[in-house]
């Protein structure tokens, strides 16, 4: 078992984490609901792989050196090329027009990131994009205080912006993932719009759960979730775990599915019903499913249980293709939805309300310079949330 309490570096008790009322939130960048400095809405790039993102900024026609007053600045950085390295010498971010920059005070390792490390995406650069920082230079709104980031980097201006959907923008850059680099560094240039503040009662380590947890909000966003119905969730993981959380407000007949005792005893602790893998007897009686496994054998068992017409709601990614029998989707008529980023707003009222319990996932906090080391202990059954102390 894994003392949750514990950290390699001194300060932070572990406390409890979590739903209140859902919502609809519009996507459209440009009117989003957020937590912003004195107000509860807002009308409204990275330690980068260099040439990638001043690739990226010339398209958009923005530039600006990441030299002050005449000097070049570094940071130390966690960087993915073929191999994961710690850059102690990397320059500091260009910060573009309608950027700010941010110093990271605690950032999250994730399952896309430990995917991201074996090759997926194809990214190169710095990783992370589940962070908590404060900003040091922007609108004087923002500066000094504590802010999370949507990871989704737009222009405001394709057909796919206008129509709302500015998550799938054509040309979009995201956060430690796909050409754009992330927060595994002691500062990072991000759009102003992405910006969410954050309310002054969350501290760093519910606050850094923000992006994975309105992850978990986008499924029933997507699949709206009746008490009456039969839901399974395939995989105790990190977002399993997160989504479990989110679907038990529903108060639907909730089942997780995992091998990890460690993680289906934390669902059992929370009053969520659980089955070991090993002991699935697959009934095809589920109503909706989400598979949060990480593996492409999450999906196959995910048709074993659903009902025919029911709903697959897949959330995992991983490096590397996987051959899938897709008969059974045809056959039982299966609606099968990918969920991707979810809405913040909702993330901030969970954890502000105590209603999801992030702290209790964390089972170290390791400082940046140690990066590598927490990468494997984050892929290790035995620990379940590594997080990155940064500049604490």
């Amino acid at each position: 078992m894994v003392d949750t309490a514990k950290e390699d570096t001194p300060g932070g008790d572990v406390h409890g984490g979590g739903v209140t009322g859902l919502r609809e939130p519009e996507e459209d960048w440009a009117h989003r609901d957020r937590w912003e400095p004195g107000a509860h809405r807002s009308v409204g790039t990275g330690l980068t792989e260099i040439d990638g993102n001043r690739a990226h900024r010339a398209r958009l026609g923005i530039s600006q050196s990441p030299a002050r007053n005449g000097v070049l600045l570094v940071v130390k950085a966690l960087c993915f090329d073929e191999t994961l390295k710690l850059e102690t010498h990397r320059p500091d971010p260009e910060v573009g027009e309608g950027e700010v920059l941010v110093s990271v005070r605690l950032a999250g390792i994730c399952a896309t990131d430990l995917e991201i490390a074996k090759g997926y995406m194809g990214f190169r650069g710095v990783l992370g994009h589940e962070f908590v920082g404060t900003v040091l230079r922007g609108p004087r709104r923002w500066q000094g205080r504590r802010v999370v980031s949507e990871i989704n980097c737009v222009c405001g201006r394709c057909e796919m912006c206008h129509r709302g959907l500015s998550n799938h923008c054509r040309r979009r850059t995201v956060i430690g993932i796909d050409g754009r680099d992330g927060a595994f560094a002691e500062r990072i240039a991000v759009p102003e719009r992405n910006l969410h503040g954050v309310p002054d009662a969350l501290r760093d380590e519910q606050a850094v759960f923000v992006e994975p947890l309105a992850a978990a909000f986008q499924v029933i966003r997507q699949s709206p979730i009746e008490k009456r119905m039969r839901v399974s969730v395939v995989g105790s993981g990190r977002l399993g775990l997160l989504v479990a959380q989110v679907l038990q407000t529903t108060g639907c007949d909730l089942e997780v599915i995992g091998r990890n005792e460690m993680t289906l005893n934390f669902c059992e602790r929370r009053g969520i019903r659980t089955t070991p893998l090993s002991e699935v007897r697959p009934r095809a009686d589920k109503d909706v499913v989400v598979e949060c496994s990480g593996s492409p054998d999450g999906l196959a068992l995910a048709m074993r249980l659903l009902r025919p017409r029911g709903r697959i709601v897949l959330k995992s990614t991983y490096a590397g293709g996987a051959a899938v029998d897709l008969a059974p989707v045809v056959i039982h008529e299966f609606d099968v939805v990918g969920s991707r980023c979810g809405p913040f707003l909702d993330a901030i009222n969970a954890l502000a309300c105590g209603q999801v319990d992030v702290e209790s996932l964390i089972s170290r906090q390791i400082p940046l310079d140690r990066g590598v080391e927490a990468f494997a202990m984050a892929a290790d059954p035995r620990y379940i949330k590594i997080l990155l102390k940064v500049n604490p």
